[in-house]
């Protein structure tokens, strides 16, 4: 009787592992019976093509995924107004500070390896962070500058928080910027033959802008974790994340610097001009960057920008991240260290109305009152104009494409968000 019962039970057992297996991974879907409205999903499509229509934008790409199945993929637009280059959901974008969500992830499998504790101070496998010192006063006229003791060290926790006092070069604030554009310390957006680790030796000996944990200051702490992945793993940052994230995952469009035969599919960087019309972006846009950086041999993989991808690539990483951690039968993470990475890792300290964790915007009550985006979300963005979010509560993978800057229509995105949420039944 318990022989019988185990052969009749088995087939159920197989069937209910496979189902399993197969929604883990993202796959066409029905947007029906996924509960989707399939007239309130063509709002999305009016709003993308009013902002296009406008002016406000010239191309886009939409992205909607729940419960692994992918219900809402379209372009909209032009890729190259110039070219008449229509937009397609392959296209390539730059993501820049979506980046930093991947660099999070290579810092916590080596976490997981028990290559480092998150309360290390960073001085221990960067020594140049040792002893750090906190801007005091500053004189505009010649960036020199005064600096007073840190209280303590600055620790790996830190960094991926984006406490530990580390400014942004380039966008951060006017003293900081000052200070490292006078060391030659770059956003990531770099084309020169230059090293990381260069660079962040460089950037330890510098200034915090504030006492470590005291605030959240974002900046250019996902560089120095690249670095450290660097010194812990003995692999540049590209070769770790081509290795250990991108072939396990089958992110066959992600790249520090692109190969030739894919830049056709990079998208230009569109700017208002005077007039307020949008004409690609020339060295005049922003003084120092270069926006063809991902068409150039570099070797500067800045961990917290440098990432040119597509939508369904970063899609896949975000559905790792729902699977706790596995994607296709590769376990990046444990679904412990996710739960860790996503939950509120800032204390009382706040982003808004949201919180941060260990690499991502963590969606709390009162955030959810402000578009209905759900409480417990992990989300960010891109210097660009990307956006993105994975839902755990909806089973949701979401993601909003443009490549503008500045981005004075930005609050397409925001609207995103709301229809998206409108259109579940």
């Amino acid at each position: 009787m318990v022989k019988k019962s185990l052969f009749v039970l088995l087939p159920a057992l197989f069937f209910s592992f496979n189902t399993f297996c197969q929604s883990n991974i993202l796959l066409p879907g029905n947007p029906v019976t996924e509960r989707f409205s399939p007239e309130r999903l063509q709002r999305i499509d009016k709003l993308i093509k009013q902002y296009i229509d406008s002016g406000w934008v010239v191309g886009a790409d939409a992205f909607i995924a729940r419960n692994g199945k992918i219900v809402y993929n379209k372009a909209f637009g032009q890729a190259d107004a110039e070219k008449k280059i229509p937009m397609q959901t392959d296209a390539i974008f730059r993501i820049a500070s979506q980046t930093k969500a991947i660099t999070s992830v290579a810092v916590m499998m080596l976490f997981e390896e028990g290559k480092f504790l998150l309360d290390d101070p960073i001085s221990k496998y960067i020594p140049s962070f040792a002893h750090p010192k906190v801007l005091a006063e500053f004189n505009p006229k010649d960036s020199t500058y005064t600096t007073i003791n840190a209280r303590r060290e600055i620790t790996i926790r830190d960094l991926l928080t984006h406490t530990s006092g580390i400014d942004y070069a380039q966008i951060g604030s006017n003293n900081m910027k000052a200070i490292y554009a006078k060391n030659g310390i770059y956003a990531g957006f770099v084309y020169d033959k230059l090293l990381l680790g260069d660079a962040i030796n460089k950037l330890g000996a510098l200034p915090l802008v504030h006492q470590p944990g005291e605030r959240f200051t974002y900046g250019l702490n996902d560089d120095v974790l690249g670095y450290l992945i660097e010194k812990v793993s003995g692999k540049s940052l590209d070769q770790f994340f081509k290795e250990r994230i991108f072939q396990p995952l089958g992110m066959n469009d992600t790249y520090f610097y692109l190969p030739p035969s894919k830049y056709s599919r990079l998208t230009p960087v569109y700017t208002p001009d005077k007039l307020r019309h949008l004409v690609k972006a020339d060295e005049t846009t922003f003084p120092g960057i270069n926006w063809d950086y991902p068409k150039t041999a570099g070797t500067y993989y800045a961990g917290g920008a440098g990432l040119s991808s597509t939508i369904k690539d970063y899609a896949i990483f975000l559905q790792m991240m729902l699977n706790n951690g596995e994607y296709n039968g590769h376990r990046l993470l444990s679904r412990h260290t996710v739960e860790m990475m996503t939950m509120n890792q800032i204390g009382n300290l706040n982003l808004d109305r949201n919180k941060f964790g260990l690499g991502f915007e963590i969606g709390t009550k009162d955030g959810q009152a402000k578009l209905g985006q759900t409480e417990g979300s992990l989300s960010w963005g891109g210097f660009y104009g990307t956006i993105y979010w994975a839902d755990p509560k909806e089973h949701m993978v979401c993601l909003l494409y443009v490549q503008e800057w500045p981005y004075p229509h930005g609050e397409l995105s925001d609207k995103f968000k709301v229809l998206v949420y409108s259109t579940l039944e």
